[in-house]
């Protein structure tokens, strides 16, 4: 299955967003669920970055962070990609805001019956979560 598909069937679950990226990309383990689940919705649907883009950076730090003490490489590595991921990822959706992307409150009632009324979370959310998937396997 690839990853994208991955990634949208962990969402579907019940996986935040950015579990969901994190775990189509370095493996579904309890390790990588944990890390990501305050990542969701915004950052603890704060609605800040987007959970699809925190995920892909969680996952930059894994695979190309050092294991140690990080050297001024080191950091260059991740943060160039990081820095990489964020244009391509703003240039497909205007933002990397969970609350721009959405437009409206995760944290109300109104808001989430909207988001239903809408299928926000499989127009928009599933959307990023592969437009994540894509951009990770054109940089890494």
């Amino acid at each position: 299955m690839k990853r994208k598909d991955k990634a949208i069937r962990y969402f579907r679950e019940g996986y935040n967003c950015s579990q969901a990226v994190l775990l189509a990309c370095a493996g579904e383990s309890e390790t990588n669920a944990r890390v990501s689940a305050a990542f969701g919705g915004g950052m603890g649907r704060l609605q800040k970055t987007c959970g699809a883009v925190t995920g892909a950076y969680i996952f930059f730090g894994m695979k190309y962070g050092a294991p140690g003490l990080p050297k001024e490489n080191d950091k260059t590595q991740v943060y160039d990609r990081v820095k990489s991921f964020n244009r391509m990822f703003v240039e497909r959706n205007g933002t990397d805001l969970c609350y721009g992307l959405l437009g409206e409150d995760l944290n109300t009632t109104e808001g989430k019956a909207k988001i239903r009324e809408r299928d926000l979370h499989a127009k928009v959310c599933e959307k990023c979560i592969s437009d994540s998937i894509d951009i990770i396997e054109q940089i890494q």
